[in-house]
């Protein structure tokens, strides 16, 4: 993902999906210990909703 592109993703969960900062953050920690796609490290840690996460992955979809 480009850096433009991670920036709008990082964006519209901020905006769109009102996910906060703070689990933004946390899951990004998690993902330095065990690498994986940032919208699976928000869902296995229950930061979001199937439902986000499949909207997450509608917006990966048309980036």
């Amino acid at each position: 993902m480009s850096p433009s592109t991670y920036s709008r993703f990082i964006r519209f969960l901020q905006e769109d999906l009102a996910i906060s900062t703070a689990s933004i953050a946390v899951a990004l920690r998690h993902r330095e210990q065990d690498p994986g796609p940032l919208p699976m490290i928000l869902w296995q840690y229950g930061l979001i909703t199937i439902e986000q996460l499949e909207q997450i992955y509608d917006w990966l979809e048309t980036a």
